[in-house]
């Protein structure tokens, strides 16, 4: 329970009480600004708290907004202003400057109390947080009421703009994401928002119905690994019901501001669970047809996946960089604002709506084999586009990168225990920018795999590639494109699995480098999620346990040599198993603590994944 104070005696006819307890607040009435520190003195320290103005006057949307976000320590709207239990002390203690500042004009007005005609307490202490240089939080309240009218006149013409605004049609609107796919914002959200307020309604959290969505998907994939018409085409209709679901749950979560670090956790890796799934599904379910596209699958993993880690790595390069312009960006601009280029920017790019929509459809009417040339096809198309775009923004900008951007790219290259003894004693030896290194050895390694297979060959690469790896990261990565270490090495990790795999020709290898790199990519997922929410990357001890991405390339290299293509696929297999428990129980273990320890609040609303 919350607990909200209100400054002064309700106006007449006012629903302030009502509303504030229907948000979840516990209220309890300041007859004066002296009664304001000692109630809020009285608060249990682990309860949120509110001020309010008892003569405010606005939609309780606006108030949802201002009083409830778990996002934000300190926020506030025209006459209220909260606090979490980390900023309680700030806030009372701008309570008390603020009384002891004006309580000698209260007293020449015979003690009239904060809420008196005239006297706007509440909004005079935000202002005091602020001049003191506290992060309050204001929301965009658009078209939505939050005033403090001081006379009767003022008070009646609130209230009639409170009524000209349908409340719940602007808190729908609101649920929905501002920037969004065209799949999505045209063929989902329109009526998945209303799914939404029923979720609410009833109770469910977000969390409750992004497991919903996993599991609606994992039956698809077990659908679709059926390998008959019929279940290809419940798994295209099902795989369509899942992202409505994960639409859903971002959806409920903004109409009831139930923001949470786990929350924001399990929807991102729970949408790329999902996704993998389903091409094992597909995979699962054409060998039973007598089609094998294990090495299709994995493409399309690898694929997708190094798309991502191209996104992630430019944005955190790009983060905080100043003079971040460029002539690219500028045109980009320009194109934004012309709004046929905007849809076909965003459709082109294959976000996940697009992504899922043209899967679900092509397993329902063609085959897997297709599904995955067209999957393929589409994702480096987008990979390209998006690629040689921000290479372009790259060159042509004047941006200098900040030792917080060369920290995140440093920790997303997840360079191991080789990588740490090579530095340790070859510093200072490269001096050209990591992206030349990083680009030499991931051709190195996985065109060495490409030409020789399981060679001694390949091995020698892998130990290059081991070398210009420590290159690569020797320096502090804030050259205009050292963004793309990260992917390349994503690219030559994954690619040399690939390739290995598929040249050992025998059942049962493939599938087990799908579920190495499966296991892999949810370690590099996990590292971005954890940059991206300021908890730093992963522990040091679980990268040097799981060997770096240099470590695990040269180790896959040796054992193609030195087993027989049987004992590969078992050895891929172990060594899956090994890193996902790994993997899996730090992860885990992190996120849970992080929210039972009252983590901040996160909701990412970023690109369309």
């Amino acid at each position: 329970m919350s607990t909200a104070i209100l400054t002064g005696q309700p106006v007449p006819g006012s629903s302030i009480e009502t509303d504030l307890r229907s948000l979840g607040f516990d209220v309890r009435i300041a007859d004066g600004a002296a009664d304001v520190g000692p109630l809020l003195a009285q608060v249990p320290g682990e309860q949120r708290v509110a001020v309010v103005d008892a003569r405010f006057v606005g939609h309780p949307h606006a108030l949802r907004l201002g009083l409830t976000d778990p996002r934000f320590p300190l926020a506030a709207v025209p006459g209220a202003v909260t606090a979490q239990p980390a900023a309680r002390s700030v806030l009372t203690g701008a309570v008390d400057r603020e009384y002891a500042t004006t309580a000698p004009a209260l007293d020449a007005l015979d003690g009239s109390p904060a809420g008196a005609p005239g006297d706007h307490f509440v909004d005079r202490v935000v202002t005091a947080l602020e001049a003191q240089g506290a992060d309050v939080r204001r929301p965009e309240l658009g078209s939505l009421v939050a005033t403090v009218p001081d006379d009767p006149q003022t008070r009646n013409e609130a209230r009639q703009a409170v009524a000209a605004v349908d409340d719940e049609a602007v808190r729908l609107k609101s649920a929905v994401k501002a920037r969004d796919g065209f799949f999505t914002t045209f063929c989902i959200s329109p009526y998945s928002r209303y799914i939404a307020r029923w979720c609410a309604r009833r109770g469910l959290t977000p969390n409750q119905v992004t497991t919903a969505s996993l599991l609606t998907a994992l039956i698809a994939a077990g659908s679709a690994a059926t390998g008959t018409r019929a279940g290809f085409v419940a798994a295209g209709v099902l795989l369509i019901a899942s992202f409505v679901l994960d639409c859903t749950d971002g959806q409920l979560a903004r109409y009831s501001l139930q923001y949470s670090t786990l929350g924001a956790w399990l929807d991102a890796t729970f949408d790329r669970a999902k996704e993998y799934a389903y091409y094992a599904g597909l995979a699962l379910g054409a060998a039973r047809g007598g089609d094998d596209v294990w090495a299709l699958a994995l493409g399309a993993m690898v694929l997708q996946t190094c798309r991502h880690v191209v996104d992630f790595s430019f944005n955190e390069a790009n983060h905080d960089a100043d003079a971040n312009t460029s002539p690219t960006a500028a045109l980009s601009d320009r194109l934004d604002s012309v709004g046929w280029t905007v849809w076909l920017r965003r459709m082109i790019v294959l976000p996940i709506g697009e992504r899922w929509a043209m899967i679900a459809v092509l397993t329902a009417l063609t085959t897997p084999r297709i599904t995955f040339y067209a999957l393929l096809i589409g994702c480096a198309f987008a990979a390209t586009y998006t690629t040689a775009g921000r290479v372009l923004r790259s060159v042509t900008r004047k941006a200098r990168r900040t030792d917080r951007a060369a920290r995140a790219l440093a920790d997303l290259a997840d360079s191991g225990p080789l990588v740490e003894l090579l530095l340790r004693t070859a510093r200072g030896t490269y001096r050209r920018s990591g992206v030349y290194a990083a680009a030499a050895g991931s051709v190195l390694v996985a065109g060495s795999a490409l030409l020789w297979g399981a060679g001694w060959q390949t091995v020698l690469c892998a130990l290059g590639y081991v070398l210009l790896s420590a290159a690569a990261v020797q320096r502090p990565l804030k050259g205009a494109l050292d963004w793309l270490v990260p992917p390349l090495f994503r690219a030559a990790e994954y690619g040399t699995v690939l390739v290995l795999a598929a040249k050992a020709d025998v059942n049962g290898v493939l599938p087990a480098a799908f579920g190495l790199v499966a296991a892999v990519a949810y370690h590099h997922y996990d590292t971005v999620y954890r940059i991206r929410g300021d908890a730093g990357a992963p522990p040091a001890w679980l990268v040097r346990a799981i060997g770096g991405h240099e470590g695990r390339t040269l180790l896959v290299t040796v054992l193609a040599l030195a087993l027989t293509a049987s004992q590969f696929g078992v050895a891929l297999t172990v060594l899956a198993v090994a890193v996902a428990l790994v993997v899996l129980f730090e992860s885990i273990r992190f996120w849970v603590s992080a929210h039972q320890g009252g983590a901040p609040a996160v909701h990412d609303e970023g690109e369309p994944a």
